[in-house]
């Protein structure tokens, strides 16, 4: 896992140093975040200790996913695009294990933000289908409840990956399409909901949507 996850942050370094100045201010698929923002974000495990998340936490009353939109804006004006590419190449190995998600989180978290900035620059970028396939799993177990997946999002539904002979989930409606749309659908990205079909895409759709 270690050496999956620091190859990811290598790709991301890689990635993240190559784009225009224009490209880091476009909005990414993260609601909210610039492409820039979403890079920044990526340095939070050794950039953001408890001295500085706790205080955050408490100012926005224990609402933690606003308190880390605000660290994270800040740590993009802190840092520039190529800090941050040097910043994750030397922390490529750093050891980040967040209570309950452990370790599969970060390797979700790189996959997940890497297709968040390259999808609306128009850019590809493969995903390994191993690392895919371990992300899929993580999302669909309870692990990945109230942080990547919000409670009730996959009641009742099937999820099948087409290109990975992948499926899981408990339903008896269906929802198919490849394993990155299904990893970006399952996270709340509704631009890839077009790509999907079967039985159960209209109740995703509306979840997402509320």
């Amino acid at each position: 896992m270690v050496s999956m996850i620091a190859d990811e942050r290598r790709r991301m370094a890689e990635l993240i140093e190559s784009l225009k100045p224009s490209e880091l201010h476009t909005p990414s698929l993260c609601a909210g975040w610039t492409v820039h923002e979403v890079a920044a974000h990526l340095c939070s495990p050794w950039q953001l200790g408890a001295r500085r998340i706790v205080p955050a936490v408490l100012r926005h009353g224990f609402r933690v996913h606003r308190a880390n939109a605000d660290l994270v804006r800040d740590l993009a004006l802190a840092l520039t695009a190529d800090e941050i590419g040097r910043q994750l190449r030397f922390n490529a190995e750093f050891a980040f294990s967040p209570p309950v998600v452990g370790p599969l989180g970060q390797l979700t978290d790189l996959q997940v933000h890497g297709q968040d900035i390259c999808r609306p620059l128009g850019l590809t970028r493969d995903l390994v289908p191993e690392r895919m396939l371990l992300s899929l799993e993580f999302l669909i177990s309870p692990k990945a409840r109230g942080s990547f997946v919000p409670r009730g999002r996959l009641d009742g539904l099937r999820f099948l990956a087409e290109d990975l002979d992948w499926e899981g989930g408990q339903g008896l409606l269906t929802v198919r399409g490849s394993g990155e749309a299904l990893m970006l659908a399952l996270t709340g990205r509704p631009v890839v909901l077009d790509e999907l079909s079967g039985s159960g895409v209209a109740a995703l759709r509306a979840r997402i949507a509320a």
